[in-house]
């Protein structure tokens, strides 16, 4: 793991039947120079561009200055906060064709990723140790996912299905063409089109090549999410059902102990409450360095309530399942994870009962979007010939909560921890290592 030389990454950002983009500076295809605005489609199996078909086309900068544009970038995928974009990258940009579209590649090196991905992960008005510690999670990340992508690739072990259960996580097995995508669903990443302030900058450089190791000396999976609700969650509660050493259940503060929230009561008593945690704050000026220009559309999310009617649920879980359950008598907790997320939940219809899992596949299914989080209790209201009218859920925090929670770690920051000591709270028994210079 020591003396690499800084690796490059291959970047999914865009496809579509037809892509438009413009060359901001001079890239070469096949030895010829190209600038200004481009546009190219699908033609049966090959690229359509300027007249020609192509397998695939590579555009490479000539200067380091480069640049492209692509229009029409989806951000926020299946996310309230979805909406298109004209981004701006630097590198390489690559067209192939997958499934009908063509699919937009950025290759670059590593750290100018960063720069990237921390300027849209998080606010340049955040406190350098909180931006440190990001860089070197989200090196950690991409590095231990780009390894695991060559041990693994074909293999789509993400799906379990039987009679009376269907279980479900979503993680990259799905990324067969590029290391990495642009959206949530791996990084924020969002090129240049976010200036990296100089303060970002200061932190990935400060950082550049170190990364979280296990006690094996193996690069750390370091997962994130923006509000763990006071509980951090483990691994295998969101993802397959293999353990990693360094992503523990835990309270998110200095002290206290968190009760055994996979028992029930105790995991309804918590989510209802609200207790004392890093995460547990109202400070605007804080949740300004975590939540970016979109991400402040939404609130209330360390405890947060959602209500539907029979109707509205009914329909919802029947259209974002495939699956007719006629009315919504419960939703039972089946199984929850040690942070109180549910992991497995029954639906119980009056034409279908179901059993889902895990936690992203719960969220998917019982919002237009997704759920803040799989940590909710649910309340049911105006029964009418023993079937509820009104359902009310009440959950906490915001994503899977595993590994880092960028709330936490802004207010560590802000308290004066520094980037070890946020990075050490959220991944016991992890060590910091540097693997290039």
């Amino acid at each position: 793991m020591k003396n690499q030389k800084e690796p490059e990454v291959a970047v999914g950002i865009v496809s579509g039947e037809q892509i438009r983009f413009t060359l901001n500076g001079p890239y070469a295809v096949q030895g010829t120079e190209f600038t200004g605005a481009q546009s190219v489609e699908i033609s049966g199996e090959k690229i359509l561009w300027n007249g020609n078909m192509y397998d695939e086309l590579l555009f490479e900068p000539l200067v380091p200055a480069a640049s492209f544009s692509l229009s029409d970038v989806t951000i926020g995928v299946n996310f309230h906060w979805e909406r298109k974009e004209t981004q701006t990258f630097l590198g390489t940009l690559r067209l192939i064709t997958d499934g009908g579209k063509v699919l937009a590649i950025n290759r670059l090196p590593v750290e100018k990723y960063l720069e990237s991905v921390i300027s849209s992960e998080m606010s340049a008005t955040s406190s350098l140790e909180l931006l440190k510690a990001h860089a070197v999670i989200s090196r950690s990340w991409l590095l231990a996912q780009m390894d695991k992508s060559r041990k693994t690739k074909g293999e789509k072990p993400a799906f379990v299905c039987n009679g009376n259960e269907i279980l479900k996580w979503y993680d990259r097995e799905d990324h067969d063409l590029f290391d990495v995508c642009a959206d949530d669903h791996c990084q924020r990443y969002q090129g240049i089109t976010k200036e990296t302030s100089p303060h970002v900058a200061q932190a990935v450089g400060a950082t550049r090549g170190k990364i979280l190791a296990d006690s094996m000396g193996e690069i750390c999976d370091a997962r994130f999410s923006k509000c763990c609700g006071g509980a951090v969650e483990e691994f295998q509660y969101c993802w397959e059902d293999a353990p990693k050493s360094y992503l523990k259940a835990l309270v998110d503060a200095e002290h206290g102990e968190l009760p055994d929230l996979t028992v029930e009561a105790n995991a309804q008593e918590w989510i209802r409450r609200s207790p004392e945690a890093f995460c547990n704050t109202n400070d605007k000026r804080v949740l300004s360095q975590v939540l970016n220009d979109y991400d402040q559309e939404t609130s209330d999310f360390y405890r947060w309530h959602v209500a539907y009617t029979q109707e509205q649920l009914s329909t919802l879980v029947a259209k974002k399942l495939g699956i007719d359950f006629g009315e919504i008598i419960d939703l039972v907790p089946m199984e929850r994870g040690k942070s109180g997320r549910l992991c497995k939940l029954k639906i119980v219809g009056t034409k279908r009962t179901l059993a889902i899992g895990k936690e992203l596949e719960i969220r998917r299914a019982l919002s237009e979007n997704h759920l803040y989080s799989s940590a909710f209790v649910v309340d049911k209201y105006d029964y009418r010939d023993g079937i509820p009218q009104q359902f009310e859920l009440t959950g906490a925090g915001w994503g899977h909560g595993v590994g880092l929670c960028q709330i936490g770690a802004a207010v560590m920051g802000e308290r004066g921890y520094g980037y070890d000591r946020i990075l050490l709270h959220y991944y016991p028994g992890a060590e910091i290592k540097q693997i290039y210079r």
